[in-house]
């Protein structure tokens, strides 16, 4: 004998269609979110789309589309519950007045993260520092940030926290350094010695080098030695092994030439009894 739909309790025909509904939503979840990762690629958009700015851009598309399942199944399974959904949608003008003065912060943190992606402040896979947090942008959704720092802690970040960033990948990056040698070194030799390393490490490392690193003078007589500055540009992400790399290289050219780096002195004068010479002792 069949089954009719209608022999079917109340309770079990409202728990279906909660189910229904819910099955609904998921499948439509992840068909949208195929598509936008299929539709979302830099050469089907128009204009310049780098990979960064997709990936963002893919990210927001995925959170609004969540939000808004969120919303049409939330009503849905309400009305299913009996919930008088058409009086709570038609006063939704009352409803979004009273709630938008406690969600002020929610509005900022939407609003922020679309002018972040516009102006093309950062993307994902950028390395940056903002809010106190430096590291990769791992994901940029419509109401938060992840950034991941290089000991792997992952930080969520509201967008509407974002006030100043430091972007250290875009452009020529500078590594900037200093050098100090003892006043008995003669310069010139010294500078001479720097530039040639500094050259022969750009002409290895070409692929990373923008500006090739020179001398660009005395930056300061301290008091154990003088200070020679360096400065050149290499990609973005390169600036801190290259400059790592450069110093060794540069202490071990001194050491080869004779070059004294300086340290501190200190001489001690002791006092010493009659008969005694007095003398200072140099540490």
């Amino acid at each position: 004998m069949a089954l009719n739909f209608l022999d079917i309790p109340a309770g079990a025909r409202v728990a279906l269609h909660m189910a229904i509904i819910i099955l609904t939503i998921a499948i439509i979840g992840k068909i949208g979110v195929r598509l936008i990762d299929s539709l979302m690629r830099p050469e089907r958009l128009p204009g310049a789309w780098d990979e960064r700015r997709v990936n963002t851009l893919r990210g927001l598309a995925r959170s609004l589309l969540k939000y808004t399942l969120y919303f049409i199944g939330g009503v849905m399974l309400l009305d299913e519950l009996g919930v008088p959904t058409t009086s709570i949608l038609a006063g939704a003008g009352i409803l979004g007045l009273a709630v938008g003065f406690g969600a002020q912060n929610l509005v900022r943190d939407v609003i922020t993260g679309f002018f972040i992606l516009f102006e093309d402040q950062f993307a994902v896979g950028d390395y940056v520092t903002f809010s106190g947090v430096t590291g990769t942008v791992t994901e940029m959704g419509l109401r938060v940030t992840r950034v991941q720092s290089w000991t792997g802690e992952i930080h969520i970040i509201p967008n509407g926290k974002i006030e100043q960033v430091t972007n250290y990948s875009r452009g020529g990056m500078g590594v900037l350094l200093e050098v100090d040698v003892a006043y008995e070194v003669e310069l010139d030799h010294a500078i001479e010695i720097i530039n040639s390393v500094c050259h022969e490490m750009a002409q290895e490392k070409a692929d990373q080098v923008i500006e090739e690193p020179q001398v660009l003078g005395v930056t300061e007589l301290s008091p154990s030695g003088v200070t020679i500055q360096i400065f050149g540009k290499v990609n973005p992400m390169q600036q801190w092994g290259f400059a790592r790399e450069l110093r060794k290289r540069i202490k071990d050219a001194f050491d080869r030439e004779g070059i004294e780096i300086p340290y501190p002195h200190r001489v001690i004068i002791s006092k010493q009894g009659k008969g005694e010479e007095n003398g200072p002792e140099a540490l």
